[in-house]
């Protein structure tokens, strides 16, 4: 029977087809190969199990695999740590050896599975309060030095705790929703046409240290812009907010000398600044153990990241949030304000930052050109007037200077007036801060 030509047509395109998905399934199986091949040479170079462990416990620490996995006065890695949310509360899991409650029954290939797709061991689904979208960029070598790391970890008996989730967060099937709108599991490429430290320092910042799961903002569903987004983020269930490290107007970092913002990430202070909330924990807990060249490395590439400044239509999403702060003052009013400010930063204040705002270097910060003061959200220093606060404990800063409290002794409209007038002194420039803005931080949970 011959084929007329619409027959022939058909039967032409749909063998094209088929050549099409032969040839896509080969390239796919080549390159699947090509890659388990590579990661298996790159696994094979650490050869020695105590060398692989060792290892393994480094890049735990980078990761701050405790910060969140360990209960305060815990066991190491034991889980049962609350994990606030617009959602409701995740509680992190065991990671010990254990067999019946941690990851001791797991294989390389099922924590590989974890970090890179997001999977637990039964093949469902995580939910993101754990950063796999910034794992999936750990290569598989790193994830085996990890895995034997936590086999060697003392188990601990103690069972996992459900999430407690509203309705329909608490529906865990979901997430492939989610998943596919948001993730697609990637291993990290090096840029030819950037330094071996920036490379590392990449690796580091997007991947392994997860920066960008607090510095950067989250939309309804929970995402964020990715793992490359720096540019800031409402920590709103604790209260305190991650400046973006990519504008001036906040942490940009770009104009910092390389050594101060390495004795940041190392110490936790530096010439100019002290890190505290959370990120006083990330580095007490995770930086302050990285190795120099590492710490070296994150700063090259944070500061080799083009800067931006915080557009309009962000602006406004900030202030719907925080509606209060961004009633205009006249002329008269702010005059007033200013001088109330003045008189008592003079009583309270000025005795550690100094009269002019000036500070004295690596122990008390200076206010005056001080972004931390004067970004558009003021979570951070109302948090620290109101209930004081430490730089991290480290090697580099075994005693660090504190800050008492100054909630029992300022009521909201003196809170407000003091740092709205630390944030126009000395040439510093920002809106005013109101007194219900200031009661709502006040009444609002530490942690």
């Amino acid at each position: 029977m011959k084929m007329n030509l619409s027959m022939k047509r058909i039967f032409y395109s749909l063998f094209a087809l088929l050549l099409a998905l032969v040839g896509g399934v080969a390239a796919y199986g080549y390159y699947l190969g090509d890659a388990q091949t590579a990661q298996a040479k790159q696994s094979a170079s650490l050869t020695d199990a105590g060398e692989q462990i060792v290892r393994g416990a480094y890049l735990a620490r980078a990761g701050n695999c405790m910060g969140c996995h360990t209960v305060r006065g815990g066991d190491a890695y034991a889980g049962g740590r609350l994990i606030q949310s617009d959602f409701g509360n995740f509680v992190s899991p065991n990671i010990t050896s254990d067999v019946k409650h941690g990851i001791g029954s797991w294989s390389a290939d099922d924590f590989w599975g974890a970090l890179h797709n997001g999977k637990s061991k039964d093949g469902s689904l995580l939910y993101p309060a754990f950063p796999f979208t910034n794992y999936t960029h750990i290569t598989r070598v790193d994830s085996d030095a990890m895995f034997a790391y936590f086999k060697t970890v003392t188990a601990v008996d103690r069972e996992n705790e459900a999430h407690s989730l509203r309705f329909p967060y608490n529906q865990r099937a979901l997430l492939a929703f989610w998943r596919a709108l948001y993730f697609r599991p990637a291993l990290y490429r090096e840029d030819t046409q950037q330094s071996v430290a920036w490379n590392r320092g990449a690796y580091l910042v997007n991947g392994l240290a997860h920066c960008s799961a607090c510095h950067s903002s989250r939309n309804a569903l929970g995402a964020n812009g990715g793992s490359q987004d720096l540019s800031g983020g409402e920590l709103s269930m604790v209260n305190w907010y991650a400046p973006s490290l990519v504008s001036k107007d906040e942490a940009g970092v770009a104009h910092w000398q390389p050594a101060q913002l390495q004795a940041l990430l190392k110490t936790g202070v530096s010439q100019d600044a002290v890190v505290s909330g959370p990120m006083a924990e990330v580095v007490s807990g995770s930086l302050q153990y990285l190795s120099s060249t590492d710490i070296a490395a994150m700063s090259t590439y944070l500061q080799a990241r083009p800067q931006a400044k915080v557009v309009a239509a962000d602006m406004l999403d900030r202030a719907i949030q925080r509606p209060d702060a961004v009633q205009t003052v006249g002329k008269e009013q702010m005059l007033r304000i200013m001088q109330q400010g003045e008189s008592l930063y003079k009583t309270h204040c000025a005795d550690c930052h100094g009269a002019n705002g000036s500070g004295v270097d690596a122990v008390y910060p200076a206010l005056k050109g001080n972004q931390a003061v004067q970004m558009h959200s003021v979570t951070n220093p109302l948090r620290i007037i109101l209930s004081g606060g430490f730089g991290p404990v480290t090697q580099g800063n075994p005693r660090p200077y504190g800050m008492p409290p100054f909630g029992p002794v300022l009521n909201d409209g003196e809170v407000a007036v003091v740092l709205t007038y630390i944030r126009n002194a000395w040439g510093n420039q920002a809106s005013a801060v109101t007194s219900p803005e200031v009661n709502r931080y006040r009444t609002a949970p530490l942690d």
